[in-house]
């Protein structure tokens, strides 16, 4: 009788480190299932797209209208072909974000209006289409002013001699807003502008524009180059700093 509690405390350290087993291979699972998560996500391409929503969406929406003005180089390439005005998909894991001031705060859809600028980040497998991109639900839906809308539209109108490359659009002006026109003064009329991943090339036919490839350019064709740049800049900043749009048969007016 006098080794009860001996054995008692014996089954108790047992079951104690039995437990602390079982604690642990919880943790473990918890762990692995973590970075297996993390691991996935990291394999996943960041595709971002900016652009004007062009309706409410309302609370609780499904779905955001965007008119796509500009995105990462990634999401650019998966549009090409395809319609400037993409419908994308949102979901209970989308996060939208408000923006105020230089501070974030999370929203709603019922917090967003039409002709806002907001920026779908959508997390997809490297090469995804344009498709499995749109009905992939967005992570974060992120409401903020358009880059660079504070600063003065520098619209530059002209021909170019055939396809583009290299992240210059050689333009032979012919037109152009008044503060682009004014820029030339004294200057040759060909020009040469910047573009980069984030730059926009939009093919008009009639009132539809769809996205191309700088290569898509053709000889001939009526250019716009839209750039937003410093009031008072000189040609040379002005042909420094990435256009925004560049169209391709641009309707007057647009």
């Amino acid at each position: 009788m006098k080794h009860r509690p001996a054995l008692a405390l014996v089954a108790v350290v047992a079951l104690s480190a039995l437990l602390a087993a079982g604690a642990s291979a919880n943790h473990g699972r918890w762990y692995h299932q973590q970075r297996h998560a993390q691991n996935h996500a990291a394999r996943n391409q960041l595709y971002s797209f900016g652009g004007t929503l062009l309706a409410t969406p309302g609370a609780n929406a499904t779905s955001v209208s965007v008119q796509v003005a500009t995105g990462n180089k990634p999401a650019l390439k998966a549009l090409l072909g395809a319609s400037q005005n993409e419908v994308f998909t949102v979901g209970s894991t989308t996060e939208v974000l408000l923006w105020s001031q230089g501070v974030p705060h999370v929203g709603a859809t019922a917090d967003l209006q039409s002709g806002q600028y907001v920026t779908v980040n959508v997390r997809a497998p490297r090469g995804s289409s344009l498709t499995q991109l749109l009905s992939t639900a967005a992570g974060t839906v992120s409401q903020h002013a358009a880059p660079g809308a504070h600063l003065p539209l520098w619209l530059y109108v002209g021909t170019v001699s055939g396809p583009q490359a290299g992240g210059k659009v050689n333009l032979s002006v012919t037109g152009g807003d008044r503060r682009a026109l004014r820029s030339l003064v004294g200057q040759p009329s060909s020009q040469s502008f910047a573009y980069d991943d984030g730059t926009i090339f939009l093919l008009w036919q009639g009132k539809v524009p769809t996205v191309i490839d700088p290569s898509q350019l053709k000889a001939g064709d009526r250019i716009t180059v839209r750039v937003r740049a410093a009031a008072g800049s000189s040609i040379a900043q002005i042909e420094a700093t990435p256009a925004r749009h560049v169209g391709d048969h641009e309707p007057a007016g647009v």
